[in-house]
């Protein structure tokens, strides 16, 4: 049996991951946004987007009244 490997940075508030050498995932936590075929591509795109922050439940609810 074969353990799993996650390689996982953080750039711009953004995650930018690659599973068991597959391909590099830019994510926020409830989004996939875009998958590229080498990291410097994924960390090149996650630089070029806005800064993410999650914005807290409470704020959430506030916008959506």
């Amino acid at each position: 049996m074969s353990v799993p490997v996650l390689n996982k940075m953080h750039m711009n508030g953004y995650d930018v991951l690659s599973v068991n050498n597959g391909p590099w995932r830019v994510c926020t936590q409830g989004d996939r946004l875009a998958s590229f075929g080498s990291r410097e591509e994924a960390l090149a795109y996650a630089a070029s987007l806005p800064g993410y922050k999650q914005r807290s439940a409470r704020t959430r609810s506030h916008t959506e009244r």
